[in-house]
């Protein structure tokens, strides 16, 4: 096994030898009932088995947690130098029968969603019959308005059962669907329909948050004025106000009520796609990530349940917004397949107050809650009272999502809210990754959590820690670049459209491994710990931003010919946005007036939360010879560690950087006075 993990080196157990021995008389795929046997060994020695012998750690979690139209007849067939990734080869599936069917035939009755909605006290409950059924009727309108297998769409909607039942609904027939924040902008938006030339719209009239109104429509409206593909908006109502329909508009709600409820499901290819999901990349066009069907569900199930300690009949409670990976994963996929009650949180952190969660795990009775480091240092900031105020007796398990959590929120979560009882699970993973793969959790009973450390692979997750020159890095107590030596179910199978990108981004930079971008150290216990992004994409409040974008959004104003972002430390978001801007120099307007009109150019462009923190107007910027922007000169002149700016031998002009550091002083000082 390539590099080292702490699971490996726990209490003694069977050896690699033994555990091929004793599952090696079954065929592939294992038979049904092989699952049972398995998930009994000690975390150890299942964790062995998963990255010694994949086909059958996998194959028979997939016989066994899934149900298949047909069953696959081969459980891989992966190469990562030509990016090549197809699990359960030749199988069926419907990923939505999975989610809801088989609970609906058992347990109809049992609660499926809990709708938080904005408003404190109005939660809604629906059951899994009710969300078959309203995903059947989705799935017939769209069908009766011709959408059909390998169709996109776009979904742009707050987080609402409707939201969850349009996914449900792509899913049964076949349809592609490309969930888009509710946050982005209508070119940010038209950028991604145009991409991956969705067919249709399902959005709604508004959405609410924070006791505030969302135009969604309109944002669509604007969007699709440049999107040719688009047939069919369909539009559903989510508060009271009526919206002026257009020729391409379809009343969502209406339509569903005038056909049945119930669909037949569209037996799917393990490997035809479930949706596409646009994230940041280092180049300015972001990347549309695709996920396929059972292998994406079978992780997600599995990470779900071990990560989080999910036991049948929890409320599991992740306040993620939909439109993002992590609410794919931990709010739709991964609880409904494993048959749990998921929450859909519609607010944010401090409507009406900052004790808002916490009365809501006291009244909803979580038992898992996952949120991200961003909104924990928001709260922390606040009285405890505002948390001791509630009964939280209901956790058994706390998690944190998007970003490594630094010690003092860490330390908040666990002593505070979970009153010190409860496992914090410090997850890594990726909208590439598709579900967790480095975690606390699964471990073996009595082994430790370390603050503020992801620490343990998951099962069949091989960390591989690359140098410089592109070796191996053996033993502990080392860090470099993170990669993933084998592939694992989970995983996104292509960029849309542009395989070769694909293969690029994550195959090319370390040949036979999975490139992840970001760094990490493995502990003298080996353990891991995620140090950060190594390319020029920053994380704010946990949302993946490439500087690449802002840059282009910045470059359209006529007086800017150049610019550089970078990301900076941030208390409560974790990273900000710092622009450095270069203007003409026969500039009539006010450099004050043309960087407000830069904020007004991200904001339209990408999405509020991408507007540069700090503007730095300056005369040039530090190139190499060749041409390329030195970031990393800049990230130390606004860390003010300029007297270890390292190798300066390549820039064209090194007295730039004298010229910088004297301007930045300057707005250093500039602010400080206006504090």
């Amino acid at each position: 096994m390539t590099g080292r993990s702490f699971t490996l080196k726990q209490t003694p157990g069977l050896c690699e030898q033994q555990l091929r021995c004793r599952f090696s008389s079954l065929p592939s795929p294992p038979p049904p009932g092989t699952w049972s046997q398995l998930h009994r060994l000690p975390h150890r020695d299942l964790y062995r088995l998963s990255v010694t012998d994949p086909d059958r750690f996998w194959g028979s979690a997939a016989v066994d947690r899934l149900r298949w139209m047909r069953p696959f007849h081969q459980v891989r067939d992966c190469d990562f130098s030509s990016g090549k990734i197809n699990w359960f080869v030749g199988g069926k599936i419907n990923v939505s029968v999975n989610c809801l069917d088989v609970h609906a035939e058992n347990h109809p009755d049992r609660v499926a969603l809990i709708w938080e909605r904005d408003e404190p006290g109005t939660e809604v409950k629906v059951t899994y019959r009710e969300l078959l059924e309203t995903t059947c009727r989705l799935a017939n309108t769209l069908k009766s308005h011709e959408i059909k297998k390998g169709d996109r769409v776009a979904i742009y909607m707050p987080v609402s059962p409707i939201a969850v039942a349009a996914m449900l609904a792509c899913a049964r027939i076949g349809a592609v669907h490309t969930m888009v924040f509710a946050g982005f902008s209508s070119e940010a938006l038209a950028a991604k329909i145009q991409d991956a030339q969705c067919k249709a719209v399902i959005t709604c009239n508004q959405g609410v948050r924070g006791g505030r109104l969302i135009h969604l429509k309109s944002t669509v409206d604007a969007a699709v004025r440049s999107c040719t593909s688009i047939q069919h908006i369909f539009v559903s109502q989510r508060t009271e106000q009526p919206v002026v329909m257009g020729e391409l508009d379809v009343p969502l709600d209406e339509m569903m009520s005038q056909h049945a409820s119930v669909c037949p499901p569209e037996p799917l290819d393990s490997e035809d796609s479930l949706f596409l999901l646009y994230t940041s990349g280092s180049t300015g066009k972001p990347k549309g990530i695709v996920h396929t069907q059972a292998g994406y569900l079978l992780y997600t199930s599995m990470t779900h349940q071990y990560v989080f300690d999910y036991r049948d009949g929890d409320v599991f409670g992740c306040v993620a917004d939909v439109g993002w990976i992590t609410g794919h994963s931990y709010v739709v996929y991964g609880p409904l397949c494993n048959g749990a009650t998921t929450v859909l949180f519609e607010s944010t952190p401090v409507y009406p107050d900052p004790g808002r969660y916490w009365e809501m795990v006291e009244r909803l009775r979580i038992n898992q809650f996952y949120s991200t480091p961003t909104a924990l240092r928001l709260l922390l900031k606040y009285d405890d009272c505002w948390v001791k105020k509630y009964d939280r007796s209901s956790l058994r398990t706390l998690g944190s999502v998007g970003e490594p959590i630094n010690h003092e929120a860490w330390h908040w979560f666990h002593s505070v809210v979970g009153e010190g009882r409860c496992p914090l699970v410090d997850t890594w993973w990726q909208t590439e990754t598709g579900g967790i793969c480095i975690a606390p959790h699964p471990l073996e009973e009595g082994a430790p959590i370390i603050p503020a450390m992801a620490m343990r692979p998951f099962f069949g997750i091989q960390p591989v820690l690359m140098g410089e020159k592109g070796e191996t890095l053996t033993g502990d107590s080392v860090s470099g670049a993170l990669c993933i030596s084998q592939p694992w179910p989970g995983m996104a199978r292509s960029i849309y459209g542009d395989h070769q990108r694909f293969i690029d981004a994550y195959f090319k930079v370390y040949h036979g491994y999975y490139f992840t971008g970001d760094g990490a150290h493995r502990s003298e216990d080996g353990y891991y710990q995620i140090t950060g992004r190594m390319d020029d994409v920053i994380n704010v409040s946990g949302h993946r931003l490439g500087t690449a974008e802002i840059e282009d959004a910045l470059d359209e104003h006529p007086a800017v010919p150049e610019t550089a972002v970078i990301g900076i430390p941030h208390d409560i978001k974790g990273e900000v946005p710092f622009a450095f801007v270069v203007l003409k120099e026969d500039v009539g307007d006010d450099p004050t007036a043309i960087l407000q009109h830069l904020r007004g150019l991200v904001a339209n462009k990408i999405t509020k939360y991408a507007v540069p923190e700090h503007f730095l107007v300056v005369k040039r910027l530090p190139k190499t010879r060749s041409g390329k922007i030195m970031r990393r000169i800049l990230r130390k002149v606004v860390l003010e560690t300029t007297n270890d700016l390292g190798d300066v031998s390549t820039l064209d002009d090194p007295s730039v950087v004298k010229e910088i550091v004297e301007t930045y002083e300057l707005y250093r000082k500039d602010r400080e006075k206006k504090k």
